[in-house]
């Protein structure tokens, strides 16, 4: 069996591929090379294993929230392999999820993982990560202002934070977060996820799911405002 791992919500795109207990990994940043690239990359991984795209079996895909275009390539790859390949299994966790994965201690604890939702806001998700299992803390992944980080005590804080709000996020979780290129997700850590309780999500319907995109794009919020009317929610998510 050959699993793929994907992740392309943020400005780094990055996939693992895991064959034969062997985990070998890409990336790319800049999200202007998301389209062009991604192939590109699950193509190399594959050659090195002298493997096809038809030999793998299972897909994980990060499922946002985070750039609209990135999380359309990255359904669009999965929705391909899956493309009346019933054999084909696709599972899904949140993009903060597969962030907060790569910075929790073997031994466990709790992350609060984090990233720009724009206008001073930040999506925020909390997770405590036991042996063998991956427990939500607060529910799903929501839309913050920094000072309702506040009451937050994770032992790990990681993500994309603007620097205009690094000052506020330190001082509501009393951490100084993770950031910089070392806080981008890694698809080595939604590897790990799969098989996990409450680690990833398994997509009942590959043709119909979509992303979770978090919130509107900005052109949806001034096209709503110009027209005095709201445009379908861009966040639904199908499973």
């Amino acid at each position: 069996m050959i699993r793929l791992a994907l992740d392309a919500a943020s400005s780094r795109c990055t996939v693992a591929l895991e064959a034969g207990g062997a985990i070998r990994a890409r990336h790319l940043d800049g999200p202007r090379r998301h389209t062009r690239e991604v192939l590109g990359l699950v193509e190399d991984l594959l050659g090195e294993i002298g493997g096809g795209p038809r030999d793998i079996t299972r897909v994980l895909t990060g499922d946002g929230p985070g750039s609209f275009t990135g999380l359309r390539v990255a359904a669009a790859v999965a929705k391909a392999l899956c493309w009346n390949r019933p054999e084909v299994r696709w599972a899904t966790a949140p993009s903060l999820l597969i962030r907060a994965a790569g910075h929790v201690p073997p031994s466990g604890g709790t992350a609060l993982a984090l990233s720009d939702a724009l206008r001073g806001d930040l999506y925020a998700g909390e997770w405590r990560f036991s042996t063998g299992e991956v427990e939500a803390i607060g529910g799903p992944v929501r839309t913050l202002r920094p000072e309702e980080l506040a009451g937050h005590r994770a032992e790990v804080v990681v993500g994309t934070i603007p620097d205009a709000l690094l000052a506020a996020v330190r001082a509501a979780t009393g951490r100084e977060p993770i950031t910089g290129d070392v806080a981008l997700p890694d698809a080595r850590a939604l590897l790990a996820l799969d098989g996990r309780p409450g680690g990833v999500v398994e997509v009942t319907d590959p043709s119909s799911w979509q992303p979770l995109y978090g919130r509107p794009a900005e052109a949806q919020a001034v096209w709503e405002r110009t027209h005095g009317r709201a445009l379908p929610d861009p966040s639904y998510h199908a499973g």
